[in-house]
């Protein structure tokens, strides 16, 4: 059995969807297919959310054109009696959604619960059409078996109880299967959303579930490039990476694939493919624990992310004095800051780290309040802040062991 995942750009049209249609058909394994919603939705759907909360009625014409746009796609694809049926599902999922947008403009609030609800929206639609289109598949709602927390917007995987689940709602013998992505429910049963590129997640949930013997990531570039071919021209198509390598081209800005994704099948060892739906007779690019050829450079790829600020904590004041890193992380941690790069100095006099730009002032006053009597009573320690940085990575696994590596950059 296989996995695949269709991106939202792999589903943005009638013509696509008829591509991805083929693509199924050509397997030679029952497949469970998971698919993101249509291209620009999730973004026109927060929109739509944050109009409401101002009380802009323009939330209203744009709904509209959302809806619009899902019946019209249903009308072009599919015909007959399965059109009807399909139409009263949608009608019933974008009824729920005004509901909600009603109450987020009464409220002129928007909170992540009601995010999530909307949000959602997105991938369910998509797939009840996809799934209607490709004759006989089943349908299997993901908010039915992936199971989390209620850290809605970003919500953390109960694996105990999705894994049973994702097992007794998806039978392996089923031809195709299709599922929503980056949607699931917590134990009360309300929708939550597994974060910006949370479809490819799932489909890694899934895969290690069911032991698939892939995990076919459909996207629109042609696999993981040795560098952003928008900045070094000559970039060409890595063939095979380790799980390892894969997660830090991801981590340092390649975005091919949702990072979170590779820990499900890594753990179960299972191969990911990445592939282009618009070159579907292209190798793409295997992920897998298999090393590539020696004989080939130990550097597999760079990557890159910018926009960066770099924090730096430093001072005597943290030479021999443990716990400074616990405090230091752990007041990170309780403002929910994401950090992206550290490093720390061999004689222990500086913690440097990286931060997006949008955390970085929360990041620093979070510093200050946990090292108020370091910093402004006993003057032992203080902070910098460097701004408009990138952060370069160059990746391969077989670089530690190549002697003389860092002479070459």
């Amino acid at each position: 059995m296989k996995v695949l995942k269709f991106g939202g750009s792999s589903v943005g049209t009638p013509d696509r969807i008829k591509g991805v249609r083929r693509i199924i058909e050509s397997k030679d394994s029952n497949c469970v297919v998971v698919v993101s919603a249509f291209q620009g939705v999730t973004d026109e759907l927060k929109k739509i959310c944050e109009l409401a909360s101002l009380r802009n009625d323009e939330y209203n014409t744009l709904f509209e054109k959302v809806r619009s746009k899902h019946f019209e796609v249903a009308k072009q694809l599919i015909h007959d009696k399965k059109l009807t049926d399909l139409k009263e599902k949608l009608s019933i999922v974008f009824d729920n959604l005004y509901e909600t947008l009603k109450g987020v403009y009464l409220l002129r609030e928007l909170s992540k619960h009601s995010l999530d609800q909307v949000l959602s929206t997105g991938e369910i639609v998509s797939s009840l059409i996809i799934g209607t289109y490709i004759d006989g598949s089943k349908y299997a709602d993901s908010r039915s078996f992936i199971k989390t927390d209620s850290n809605f917007g970003f919500a953390g995987i109960d694996f105990k109880q999705t894994n049973s689940l994702i097992n007794n709602h998806i039978n392996k013998e089923d031809k195709v299967t299709i599922v929503p992505g980056f949607v699931a429910s917590n134990l009360s049963g309300d929708t939550t959303t597994l974060g910006r590129g949370g479809s490819d997640y799932s489909a890694a949930i899934i895969a290690a579930a069911m032991d698939a013997e892939v995990l076919e990531i459909w996207t629109d570039v042609d696999g993981f490039m040795t560098a952003d071919p928008k900045n070094v021209e000559k970039a060409y198509v890595i063939e095979n990476l380790t799980y390892s390598e894969a997660i830090e081209l991801s981590h340092f800005g390649a975005k091919v694939i949702y990072t979170p994704t590779l820990r499900p099948v890594y753990k179960k060892n299972i191969p990911v493919l990445v592939l282009n739906t618009f070159k579907p007779d292209l190798k793409g690019t295997l992920i897998s624990n298999k090393p590539a050829d020696i004989k080939r450079s130990p550097i597999k790829g760079i990557s890159s992310i910018d926009h960066i600020d770099l924090i730096t904590l430093q001072g005597a004041g943290m030479v021999g004095v443990t716990g400074t890193s616990m405090r230091l992380f752990g007041a990170l941690a309780g403002k929910n800051i994401n950090i992206v790069l550290i490093t720390q100095a061999s004689s222990e006099y500086s913690i440097t780290f990286a931060v997006t730009p949008a955390d970085s002032v929360l990041a620093a006053k979070a510093i200050h309040e946990e090292f108020k009597t370091e910093i402004e009573l006993n003057n032992e320690l203080k902070v910098l802040i460097e701004k408009n940085l990138s952060i370069i990575a160059i990746v391969g696994e077989r670089m530690k062991n190549t002697p003389d590596i860092c002479h070459s950059f």
